[in-house]
């Protein structure tokens, strides 16, 4: 049962990728190209923000004053 419900979920996604694909024509790889660097974007500024918070939190433990 679960084979066959994921099979259905695989199908479904292939099909409205392959409608996008026809609805953007030329213009696909630049879309493709935007939703996958703001992404990158996105990831990337939340792991500096993460990396800040832990190396701010380090200094406070060391009774380092980073102001």
């Amino acid at each position: 049962m679960k084979g066959l419900l994921t099979l259905i979920v695989g199908t479904v996604i292939i099909a409205f990728a392959i409608f996008l694909a026809v609805i953007t024509g030329d213009y696909g790889p630049w879309y493709f190209a935007w939703l996958v660097g703001t992404t990158m974007i996105v990831l990337i500024s939340a792991a500096g923000a993460a990396m800040f918070d832990h190396q701010d939190e380090e200094l406070d433990q060391k009774g380092i004053s980073s102001r």
